[in-house]
């Protein structure tokens, strides 16, 4: 539904209301910033690995990635995801996203695999539809760092992406 004739009454007090307050629910909204894009770096080596099939999320988190100079790599298989983590010789990789509803996957038999081989150094984020309690109990119990629902994942992305995206700072030596 479109509310747009509400922004155009915002001004007007033709609703009999004295001046003053405002009606509650009726607050304006502010949209959260953008996220400033990374320096674009010459060889960018992956660091976010994602396991998603639904082709308009990929689109979103491609676009996303692409606004902020973050790779993103789309995999099917544990098999896919070792041998890409392989070309990135040493370095581990900061986040693994599962859309804990690809049946292809099997997200939650994956999870702790890749937790034990990778340990605390990636976060391994899942989302989900909003009203799957029980699958998202599940998947903390089986080491999923964070379990969002959809929509959240969707509006904090941009900031996932930053965060992890970002090179590893190395540790300032003390003289």
């Amino acid at each position: 539904m479109d509310h747009s004739y509400r922004a155009a009454l915002a001004g007007n007090n033709n609703n009999g209301h004295k001046g003053g307050r405002q009606r509650p629910g009726f607050a304006t909204q502010f949209p959260q910033p953008e996220p400033e894009p990374l320096p674009a770096s010459v060889e960018a080596s992956s660091r976010i690995f994602a396991f998603i099939e639904d082709l308009f999320f990929m689109a979103k988190i491609q676009e996303t990635a692409k606004k902020l100079n973050v790779k993103v790599e789309f995999v099917k298989s544990d098999k896919e995801l070792m041998e890409k983590m392989q070309q990135n010789g040493e370095e581990k990789p900061s986040l693994i996203i599962f859309d804990l509803n690809n049946a292809g996957v099997k997200p939650l038999s994956l999870i702790p695999k890749l937790k034990s081989k990778l340990k605390k150094s990636t976060s391994i984020i899942g989302f989900l539809s909003h009203v799957q309690g029980d699958l998202k109990q599940k998947a903390h119990e089986v080491g999923c760092d964070m379990v969002l629902p959809r929509s959240a994942f969707s509006q904090n992305l941009p900031q996932l992406l930053r965060r992890h995206g970002a090179p590893e700072q190395a540790e300032p030596t003390v003289q």
